[in-house]
């Protein structure tokens, strides 16, 4: 899920966490790099992407972490600090909210239920959810499973609406309702009282309302929560101890720094503590907690075929293009990202108050990412990604 709140009403798809407005000091010093297996000398491969990582802290972020896996082992980098009033320093093995890549994992499940022929993808939505997408010229019957998954469907994206973002990303509206519980049919009904953003299958728009309409499917075919079918098919089968699916717990687990935002709709203005807040406004599109490490395994395992069978891993990595962002296509939940040297990389970008994060790895998974920012009004996860692999 993407909430940046100073981009409130944009489809924020880049994997990005650049923002338009001037750079804000950060508080704290800049902190150090620290070494998991791999050395940090100047020539460990990494040099460019720990610089990249104190650019952003001197372009405004409070603290930076990121892990790199490659066939020389494993790096990890930290710089700025997790706690502006302690000066503690950011950890490698911080957890931390990624937001919107919280969407592969849902993807990873509905292509399994395909494989298992529980499912198809080509199902209207309809089909599972009876009655959910209408209204306003939104009809389940004439959007797919798959639409909704490439973000193809034309259905409204509930985080764009403006009430919703007054009252759960901006100041006043978080700091009374950080703690609600919004079930999913709540965030869908958002998205319904508005018409949809076209007809389905004729363009594409990022909707937040899509991966929470596929958590619902996942449900409904399985009996079992998105979040228990994750746990059960991804989450144990790999062991990523660091990543779980709050509900509506509103703590990170520790180890874990501080979150922060300016809750606003410039990157001006007095910074506010964010770390603790009610998931569940971001519900299957957006709630997964992770660390580093643990989404480098995920991506690198998804990507080598170890979570999909090779059809439907096809069918994650068909993408269609984005108009106005010619180096990033979207698959299923999956993105396609060409960088500046012309190397590709698959993953994708997560923000969330006060969190702003990117995963990507290489084709065959062998060179994998992963990094977060803890404030989301500054700094370039884009420059870090390209450091890293060009």
């Amino acid at each position: 899920m993407r909430v940046r709140t100073t981009l409130v009403g944009a489809t924020a798809l880049l994997l990005t966490a650049a923002l338009a407005g001037p750079a804000v000091a950060a508080a704290g010093p800049a902190g150090g790099t620290r070494t998991v297996t791999a050395a940090t000398t100047a020539t460990d491969g990494h040099a460019g992407t720990r610089r990249a990582l104190q650019e952003a802290v001197r372009a405004g972020v409070p603290g930076v972490t990121a892990t790199a896996k490659d066939t020389h082992g494993t790096w990890s980098s930290t710089a700025g600090v997790g706690d502006v009033r302690t000066g503690a320093p950011r950890s490698a093995a911080d957890r931390y909210r990624v937001g919107s890549i919280t969407k592969t994992f849902v993807s990873t499940v509905l292509l399994q239920l395909e494989a298992e022929g529980r499912i198809s993808l080509d199902d209207s939505v309809e089909k599972w959810l009876p009655g959910v997408v209408h209204g306003h010229g939104h009809d389940g019957h004439h959007v797919t499973v798959r639409q909704l998954l490439n973000h193809t469907s034309g259905i409204y994206n509930y985080t764009a609406d403006e009430d919703f973002a007054r009252t759960h990303l901006l100041a006043d509206g978080f700091l009374e309702h950080r703690y609600d519980t919004l079930a999913p049919r709540d965030l869908v009904a958002v998205a319904m009282r508005h018409r949809p953003d076209f007809a389905p299958g004729t363009s594409w728009n990022y909707s937040n309302t899509n991966y929470v309409l596929a958590g619902m499917v996942i449900q409904k075919v399985t009996g079992h929560s998105y979040a228990t079918e994750i746990d059960r098919r991804i989450i144990n089968p790999l062991h990523l101890t660091a990543t779980s699916l709050p509900g509506t717990r509103v703590t990170v687990p520790r180890p874990s720094g501080r979150a922060y935002s300016k809750l606003a709709l410039t990157a001006t203005g007095p910074t506010y503590d964010v770390t603790t807040l009610n998931p569940s406004l971001a519900s299957s599109a957006g709630e997964m907690i992770s660390d580093s490490a643990d989404l480098d395994r995920f991506y690198s395992a998804l990507l080598r075929g170890r979570l999909l069978p090779p059809g439907q891993l096809k069918e994650m990595r068909t993408t269609v293009k984005i108009d106005g962002a010619p180096e990033i296509r979207y698959g299923l939940g999956l993105m396609d990202l060409r960088l500046s040297c012309g190397v590709h990389v698959w993953g994708h970008d997560g923000g969330i108050h006060g969190s702003a994060s990117l995963a990507a790895t290489t084709a065959d998974g062998r060179h994998s990412l992963a990094l977060n920012f803890n404030g989301d009004w500054s700094g370039d996860t884009n420059a870090v990604l390209d450091k890293e692999f060009c």
